[in-house]
């Protein structure tokens, strides 16, 4: 004969609810809240306290974190209007800008580089940026810099820091700080960013 109250108090429902249980275990603490109503309560009123207490610690998530999420599993996210081009930054959907671009991209093999402005106004110039070679060692002391890359792999020195940056990165270069680009794949497509003071 089981004692209620000791199982109630031994913490094997907790350890349910958390999932730590293997199959039979967890049938059996399922069997006993069937059988007895006080430790099908107190069940209840662990599940419901652990949903609060995961109600109360929930963070909304940043609503753009979404094309990050569906670029990385492949779709393409909201649609990029190249009429009307949002900045770049860590949460744009690679797919949706390389979407937006493609009509723009030479034909293969695309020769050592290629660029065209995409927008340019008083706060900001993107320039869609296909690319063999590497960038030399330079600093910007007025207009901060960032890439977006679209295809292919680089890797970024900023400072005494090296980037790796694959398609759906994005990395902002700081002012005042040395930085170069070695390009990894046979080619890098990116969108350049210069934002302006």
């Amino acid at each position: 004969m089981i004692d209620i109250n000791d199982y109630i108090n031994s913490g094997s429902l907790e350890q349910h609810c958390f999932n730590v249980f293997d199959e039979e275990k967890a049938g059996e603490v399922v069997a006993l809240s069937r059988e007895h109503p006080m430790i099908r309560q107190e069940l209840e009123k662990i599940e419901d306290t652990i949903e609060k207490l995961a109600e109360r610690a929930a963070i909304t998530p940043p609503a753009r974190l979404r094309n990050s999420i569906l670029a990385a599993l492949g779709f393409p996210g909201d649609i990029i209007d190249i009429e009307n081009l949002p900045a770049t930054d860590e949460y744009s959907s690679y797919t949706a800008w390389l979407s937006a671009v493609e009509h723009l991209l030479p034909a293969e093999p695309f020769d050592d580089f290629f660029a065209h402005l995409l927008r340019q106004d008083e706060h900001i110039a993107q320039t869609l940026v296909v690319t063999k070679l590497n960038v030399p060692e330079e600093i910007h002391e007025e207009v901060a810099e960032s890439f977006f890359i679209l295809k292919g792999q680089c890797a970024c020195t900023v400072g005494d820091k090296v980037f790796t940056l694959n398609p759906g990165d994005h990395l902002e270069i700081p002012l005042y700080v040395n930085h170069d680009i070695e390009i990894l794949s046979p080619y890098v497509i990116a969108i350049l960013q210069h934002r302006f003071a």
